[in-house]
């Protein structure tokens, strides 16, 4: 078959492309979230300590964020369809025995390597996006793609909930493997290959220290929060992220075969692109920790409850990414993103005045237009940073673009968490002077946390269970309503840099070059 038959052919496809794409995307961010649902069951099943609670989430985001650019360098290299094709193959192999540990060690371990499935299969699916679709159509797909993220963001809690009431904790991960067993197959046959038609030598040593820059950098913000900022542990953590990074982008300025060129961050779409991808994160998984513990603690919804009533904001995400592609052709990238910057500002400003018992409707209809706002950053800055690169270079863009939101996200709840747990435990410290009775050792437990105060207050008495729960809700809402105004202040800030920097339309990348298609023998 000629390559213009092949390439006739990959475009009429290009939409069922785009459906296992959504497959795969949506099983790597499902297995995100899902998994904090059962912690308190894998803690009984398993014997399981708060650490190792806390590796079995964290083991999985440090792994995916710091093998992210590596794997999307090695993509474009050995061809994105493999490396997907891999990576799902990985993915649901480590699920499977994921299912059957019997001790929070095995568990830890088997998280670490879905973690490595998942950073070979993201970076892919938006490169893969990036190669079949044409520039004209290529903000709609990507849209998709960015809204798929929200959904899968709330899915997870959901699913998990009906899974945790209904069955035993091993369907947890044992549904990872229908949804990898379909998009494997599909994508046999659906995805075309593509690679870098003149791949470059193996940047070793930049694979290296890129992954011990980001591993360092993101097991730092992880245990920043639980072993204090000034822990030797952390600070080393994080000076070596420095160090690293720095050798890094040393080091890739040096090399004839860099894994990331530096020029690429010359193009202003390209480093606006990641700005606002990184601001949006930080801004809003910042805010988004505070809300899950607003709808749990304060408003007094179960785990499950609270994954149904986030569903406004995803379907929000999905609907202003999936739209923003037609406002884009109106008005141009710059406007839509500091449309969705301005509008997610008015949303928190709208926020920051919610109380302890703000109805839900008034909630859920800011969730969806929080989302929505969201949703018209996320793809109109995702379409500029893979715009902007040579279609030859999609892994490495995508990567990018992955890594830059996963690091600003931490970033995000580890500086805006540590905010809003400082702030409660100051305003709780202050009004529960005004409470009488309760003994010295109840007040400094429920002073570290809002769900702290809660758990402790059921098992006391009705009215000092009632005045210690009305301090520390009105603790926590005081310091909700300064965590709402500095994000609010980000998506300002934000907001301004992107009308100076951003340029409003796609201008031709200095460096063309043509992907290579294939189709497989």
């Amino acid at each position: 078959m000629g390559k213009a038959a092949i390439l006739s052919k990959n475009y009429k496809m290009r939409w069922w492309t785009l459906v296992v794409i959504a497959i795969s995307v949506l099983v790597v961010v499902l297995d995100s979230t899902i998994v904090n649902i059962a912690l308190p069951t894998l803690q009984r099943e398993l014997g399981a300590t708060f650490a190792d609670l806390q590796w079995m989430i964290n083991i999985y985001i440090m792994i995916f964020a710091a093998l992210m650019l590596s794997t999307g360098a090695l993509g474009d290299r050995i061809g994105r369809k493999k490396m997907l094709q891999a990576g799902i193959i990985l993915f649901g192999i480590s699920s499977l025995f994921a299912s059957m540990a019997n001790t929070s060690g095995g568990l830890i371990l088997w998280r670490a390597i879905m973690g490595v499935g998942g950073a070979m299969m993201l970076p892919a699916t938006l490169a893969i996006i990036t190669n079949v679709f044409p520039r004209e159509e290529r903000g709609k797909a990507i849209g998709v793609w960015a809204g798929l993220n929200g959904i899968g963001i709330a899915l997870g809690p959901i699913i998990g909930g009906v899974i945790i009431e209904n069955l035993n904790w091993n369907w947890i991960f044992l549904v990872n493997i229908p949804i990898t067993v379909i998009a494997l197959a599909a994508g046999l046959f659906l995805i075309p290959e593509s690679r870098d038609p003149n791949p470059k030598k193996l940047d070793i040593l930049g694979t290296l220290l890129s992954s011990a820059a980001l591993a360092l950098l993101v097991f730092g913000l992880i245990k920043g929060s639980d072993w204090g900022w000034t822990n030797p542990g952390v600070l080393g953590s994080l000076a070596g992220a420095v160090v690293a990074g720095l050798l890094f982008m040393l080091w890739e300025r040096k090399t004839e075969n860099p894994m990331l060129e530096m020029v690429f961050f010359k193009n202003a779409r390209f480093s606006a692109g990641v700005f606002s991808v990184s601001m949006m994160a930080l801004s809003m998984i910042g805010i988004t920790f505070g809300l899950t513990l607003y709808m749990q603690f304060v408003a007094g919804y179960t785990a499950l409850e609270t994954g149904v009533r986030f569903v406004p904001l995803a379907l929000g995400v999905f609907i202003g990414a999936g739209s923003s592609d037609k406002v884009v052709e109106k008005l141009g990238t710059t406007k839509v993103i500091t449309l969705g910057y301005l509008g997610t500002a008015l949303i928190l400003l709208a926020a920051s005045f919610w109380e302890v018992n703000t109805a839900y409707w008034q909630l859920g209809i800011l969730f969806f237009f929080f989302g929505f706002f969201l949703g018209y950053i996320a793809a109109p800055a995702t379409t500029a940073v893979m715009g902007a690169l040579p279609e030859a270079r999609a892994g490495i863009g995508s990567a990018m673009n992955t890594v830059s939101r996963m690091v600003a996200g931490s970033i995000g709840v580890a500086t805006l968490g540590s905010i809003l747990s400082s702030l409660y435990t100051s305003n709780f410290n202050s009004g529960i002077n005004v409470v009488t009775g309760l003994p010295v050792e109840v007040i400094e437990a429920s002073s570290e946390s809002v769900g702290a105060a809660v758990t402790i207050a059921e098992s006391l008495p009705v009215g000092a269970s009632e005045a210690l729960l009305t301090v520390a809700k009105e603790s926590f809402m005081d310091a909700w309503q300064i965590m709402a105004f500095i994000s609010l202040s980000l998506c300002v800030i934000g907001a301004l840099i992107v009308v100076r920097v951003m340029p409003p339309r796609y201008e031709p990348v200095n460096e063309p070059a043509t992907i290579v298609a294939e189709v497989d023998k």
